[in-house]
Order: C-alpha cells, then structure tokens, then sequence
C-alpha cells in the first residue's frame, strides 16, 4: 500500500517522502492499537520506559535497515540488490543456528542455493558495482540479519502481548525515524507540497497503516511460531505478488527476466516449504517415540 501511495502521488513531488510515510503509517498504526486497548479488545500494560529501552534494538535495527536499504538502491541496480537480499537470507539462518540452535538442513541450503543462483542468473546482465554500493549492501544485509534475530529474541524475553509489540514497535519507530524525516527535509518537503493535502492523500495513508498494524502484527507472530529464517523466506517471496501488482496497478512489463526470476523463487520457496514440512514431520515421529515407547 506504501507503493501505491508513493507513486500515486511522486509527480507532485521535488524529491520524496519514503521515510515520513513509514512514519504516517507508524502513527496510525499506534492509534489503532491504542484506540483497540481503551475499547478493551486487546490487551496489554500502559507504556513503560523500562519495556520501550528493552524493545528499542529492534527499532534500531530497523531503522538502520531502512536507511542502507535505501543507501544501497542508490549505489546499486535493482538485479544486485535482489541478490544481496537472498545473501541476507543465508546470514539469517546462520544467524539462527549459531543463537537458536535452529537446523539447517541441506534441503534447505539447497533451497538458498537456487534462490541464490537464480538471483544471480537473473542478474547477470546488470552487474554494476563500486565500493560504496558494496559497503552499503552488507551493512543493509547485516542490519536486516540483525532486525530480524532480534526480533526473534526479543519475542520470546520482552514480557509483552503480540498488541503490546506492535505499539512499542510503531511507537519507537516514530520516535526514530520522525527527527530523520525532518532533517532530511521530508517534513518541510510535506508541508510545502499544497497538492498532497487532500483527503484522498490523507485516505490512503490511513488505510496503508491499517494494512502495515495488520502486517506487523502477522510478522511478530510469524517470527515468534516459526523462526526469523522463514520470515525472511517469506519477505523474498512477496517479490513474486508485487511484480503482479505492478503488473496490473502500474502497467508496469513483466520481463522474461523477471518471469525467470519469479519461477526460480517459487522453486526455492517450494522446496523450502517442503524441507521444513519433513523437518517436522521428524520431530513429531521423534516426540512420539519418546512419549509412547
């Protein structure tokens, strides 16, 4: 929804307001939450500093994703940071091995290796690179490691319902990013901007934040039940609906490239979802045994 908003009104714009449109969404997504909490729909404790500081590497973690992520489209073409993001999904599960204890399995590392490979292929014919685009896409692949294993941690210590997280995850991200917007110039950008101040503009971005509380609490329940692996798994398969929604929202034109790309993602996503299907068909066999011997 943040795209559509973005392109639906980029022509009336010097410049543009990516980081002040997370921060809209944020703001709405605390109202929503909040306004859920008074009507008694969900529960969680009223704010408290001491959970905000224990939440806030999360935030830290994201905003410095966001910040490279955008640093790195910079220095970078589109093909090699797709590739990078399926490097960062290969950091993640080690990530995840070294501090959960998870198991990778070699089905699964085969499922990296033809997202990888594809990645690469698709690639081939765009690889533009310097020594500021690579700096700035490991430090966006490490960040996103990052963001995503603590996330994983943070779920499992911060004592918090699944509401209570999204409120200090999109409180702390307007805390943060907010000041960033405003010294970057977005907020006077915004101000400024008179053909923006429509209620469709504004219509938008409040349905984009319903959208975004909706999608941050499915990701903290999907990290905190699954494992930040396949989270990420399931981020680098949201290419494959995104190129279909540009598609038909944006007459946008589906290369062969990218029909390669997304047949090759959904192979590797596929025979991911099949490698974790075994892995806990084995688990429960195992538990079994143990219960009944």
């Amino acid at each position: 929804m943040c795209i559509i908003v973005f392109f639906s009104y980029n022509q009336f714009l010097d410049g543009n307001l990516n980081i002040l449109l997370v921060v809209f969404q944020a703001v709405v997504a605390v109202i929503t939450v909040e306004f859920s909490r008074k009507m008694k729909w969900v529960e969680y404790p009223p704010f408290n500093i001491k959970t905000a500081i224990q939440w806030s590497p999360v935030n830290f973690f994201f905003c410095f994703m966001l910040f490279t992520g955008m640093a790195s489209l910079q220095h970078n073409s589109v093909p090699m940071v797709t590739v990078f993001k399926n490097i960062t999904n290969i950091v993640v599960a080690i990530g995840e091995y070294f501090f959960f204890e998870s198991k990778v399995g070699f089905l699964i590392m085969l499922a990296f290796g033809i997202m990888l490979g594809g990645a690469i292929l698709a690639a081939k014919n765009d690889v533009l690179i310097s020594s500021n685009g690579l700096f700035w896409m490991a430090a966006n692949c490490f960040s996103t490691a990052g963001y995503v294993l603590y996330m994983k941690f943070a779920t499992k210590t911060v004592k918090l319902s699944k509401f209570g997280m999204v409120f200090y995850n999109n409180l702390l991200c307007t805390a943060f990013l907010l000041p960033i917007a405003s010294m970057n110039g977005e907020t006077l950008l915004f101000v400024k901007t008179d053909a923006i101040h429509t209620v469709d503009y504004f219509t938008k971005n409040v349905f984009a934040g319903f959208v975004g509380f909706f999608l941050n609490f499915a990701s903290l329940n999907c990290v905190a039940n699954t494992g930040p692996t396949t989270y990420v798994i399931v981020g680098s398969m949201n290419k494959i609906p995104i190129a279909f929604l540009g598609y038909i929202l944006f007459d946008s034109v589906i290369t062969t490239q990218t029909w390669f790309f997304i047949g090759i993602s959904l192979l590797g996503g596929f025979l991911y979802s099949y490698a974790k299907i075994m892995e806990r068909n084995k688990d429960n066999i195992a538990e079994k045994k143990v219960q009944d011997p």
